[in-house]
């Protein structure tokens, strides 16, 4: 592979080699899984040094146009050189609420952009192998990293300035820019601004399941309760709860709010009218489940349009997303 003549232009030597590998894909030369010459073929047929062919290399891996296999090479992963930015989104799961917010990042991200999205599951293992094993092949990480612990060491494996945190403050990754929900004042404020029709109702009950929930949204319905000597219970699950009249529900996901209306069916109660139901998170589907169910839900595309911002615009800031309660016929 000849490297384009540049000599003249003052064009830095890693950048010719770009340009060679990029017009060689374009022209046919190079297609898709075939293997590029090593660093040293092109460093000595150049009369370079390693450093300068492997930022060249660098380049064109974080653009998502070559990748490499230990021991074996660089290889050809696109024949599309004018993707700009690749980006790792690590999300912890996938749902209807996440899924909004993914397709407003890609829309707000434009053209040359390619994003390769992933799920830990709120797995460790799966976490940190995730991102060890993409560590070097993209030019921004996106992680959602939920309530996981020890996740410090393989975040701080990868390049500082790209990494980006999304939808939690979490306590090991502070110092990393981040767009998050407040889940305490979250949940305080939109339990408040519901007050006037929650005092139809006896007790506030929060399902709650520890391990996959952030803490904010415990300690916000806590003190909401506190200040307004509001009767309230924490339940992990539905399975042995049977609704009782003057109840009011506050429901995390969308599964057990499915299994809780079947409940109220069941036992012949009225929503609304007997039992109250807030959900988290917005969805255009709870705009007409059981006529609708209010929600108290952070802006979801706003959210995926200031990643977009935040990544394209190379900012590094902590941005807290909106929130509201959006009261519908089910309180």
């Amino acid at each position: 592979m000849k490297m384009v003549s540049l000599k003249k232009s003052g064009i830095p030597k890693y950048k010719q080699i770009v340009t060679s590998i990029e017009h060689a894909i374009v022209s046919g030369k190079l297609k898709k899984g075939d293997k590029l010459p090593s660093l040293n073929v092109i460093k000595n047929q150049h009369k370079l040094s390693r450093d300068t062919v492997l930022n060249a290399f660098n380049e064109l891996k974080t653009r998502g146009i070559i990748y490499s296999v230990v021991g074996k090479g660089y290889f050809v992963s696109t024949e599309d050189v004018f993707v700009k930015k690749k980006i790792f989104l690590l999300f912890d799961e996938l749902n209807s609420f996440k899924e909004d917010l993914y397709n407003s990042f890609l829309n707000s991200l434009g053209d040359n952009c390619q994003v390769d999205i992933f799920f830990h599951h709120f797995n460790e293992d799966i976490f940190n192998k995730l991102i060890n094993d993409n560590n070097g092949n993209y030019s921004s990480y996106v992680i959602m990293p939920a309530n996981l612990k020890n996740v410090n060491a393989s975040v701080a494996s990868l390049p500082k300035e790209n990494v980006y945190i999304l939808d939690q403050k979490h306590p090991e990754l502070l110092d990393y820019p981040v767009i998050f929900q407040n889940f305490e004042k979250d949940i305080f404020n939109g339990l408040s601004n519901a007050s006037i029709k929650l005092k139809n109702y006896k007790k506030l009950i929060l399902l709650f399941p520890k391990e996959r929930q952030p803490k904010g949204i415990l300690s916000g319905f806590q003190l909401f309760c506190d200040a307004n000597n509001f009767t309230s219970q924490v339940i992990s699950s539905l399975e042995n709860k049977t609704p009782q009249k003057g109840e009011v529900y506050l429901i995390l996901d969308d599964k057990n709010l499915i299994r809780i209306i079947k409940k109220i069916k069941e036992n012949n109660l009225q929503l609304s009218k007997d039992i109250g139901l807030i959900s988290f998170n917005d969805t255009i589907l709870k705009e007409v489940v059981a006529d609708g169910i209010t929600t108290i839900s952070t802006d979801f595309n706003l959210m995926g349009e200031k990643l977009a911002q935040m990544i394209l615009n190379n900012e590094h800031s902590k941005i807290e997303n909106p929130s509201a309660l959006i009261l519908r016929k089910s309180l």
